[in-house]
């Protein structure tokens, strides 16, 4: 009879434990509403703040039109829609690991304008206005990518031209969509600091943090697994890249402390597609390729639309 108690005890544990991580891990923390200018925590982003708070001002100038999907499970998806013009390709942009789709991609607006295309930036789910309150690292969130494809050739241009752009969690969104039968208006993935896979990068931040990951990822991977509903290995960026099916950019920063450089490069040469292009920017911080450096990123841009324009 004691060892029985003992078994439970422990079997009591390991679901405790698990659920632990998997509420760190994935779970939707509330967003901080009183701010008005939400900018990401930590020194790399403050000499760029003044610049982040400018392009929200100017984004919500523009009164973009809002619009919203139906995910394959049920949630309702929240996007803001930037129009060029009518013509212009169009780009789908996901936000990173807790964060937004104004707070991530504050500068795509422009970006995007100075290129000529449109944008559609969505709040992926659990975040913004967007429903859910799990986080599963581009497992479904790139189920909901192939949804937002949908909208926008059912809704706005049935011709348009797309290309599914990320950053971060983002990135690995569109990586792993990228991987999938996609429609011919999708022309091109845009990947900015991505990672390899959520086994990899959760690892990576476990190991920051002086936490064996042999011992704390099978809690991680079982919670997600029960407390989540979903295989948190089902999909991965690089897994993707073996069966990419439209020209890819990478972009990453060599100085990223969060989603090591290498990781891009790891993606980048695990791509079977004959078009795929890495662009290295010096010194940049997480997430901060395009304000560390405009003209590279541009320059890295421009030399990837003229490769697909030559296929």
């Amino acid at each position: 009879m004691l060892f029985l108690y003992i078994l439970l005890g422990l079997l009591a544990l390991f679901f405790l434990i698990s659920f632990v991580c998997f509420f760190i891990t994935f779970c939707a923390f509330p967003e901080n509403t009183k701010e008005e200018f939400p900018i990401p925590r930590g020194k790399i982003y403050e000499p760029y703040r003044d610049m982040m708070v400018q392009w929200m001002k100017e984004t919500r100038a523009l009164n973009p039109k809002e619009v919203s999907i139906k995910s394959f499970d049920g949630l309702t998806l929240y996007g803001k829609y930037y129009e060029y013009s009518k013509d212009a390709p169009i780009e789908l942009m996901f936000h990173g690991y807790r964060g937004n789709g104004e707070r991530d991609l504050c500068g795509g607006v422009q970006r995007c304008f100075k290129l000529g295309r449109s944008c559609l930036i969505v709040d992926q789910r659990a975040a913004g206005k967007s429903g859910g309150k799990v986080i599963t690292f581009g497992v479904k969130e790139s189920r909901d990518c192939l949804k937002w494809i949908d909208y926008i050739i059912e809704n706005i241009n049935s011709d348009a031209k797309i290309i599914i752009t990320g950053i971060s969690m983002g990135a690995a969104t569109v990586a792993i969509a990228a991987g999938e039968k996609l429609p011919k208006n999708v022309i091109a993935a845009l990947a900015d600091c991505g990672y390899t896979s959520a086994k990899d990068i959760i690892k990576k931040v476990m190991t920051d943090l002086k936490l064996p990951p042999k011992i704390f990822y099978p809690f991680v991977k079982f919670g997600a697994r029960i407390y989540g509903g979903f295989d948190l290995e089902q999909y991965s960026p690089i897994e993707a890249m073996k069966n990419c099916t439209i020209p890819i950019i990478f972009i990453h920063g060599t100085t990223d402390a969060f989603v090591p450089y290498e990781m891009s490069v790891e993606n980048f040469n695990a791509c079977t597609h004959k078009i795929k292009k890495l662009v290295t920017i010096d010194n940049a911080g997480h997430g901060l390729a395009y304000l560390k450096d405009t003209d590279a990123y541009f320059k890295g841009i421009f030399e990837f639309d003229e490769m697909l324009s030559n296929q």
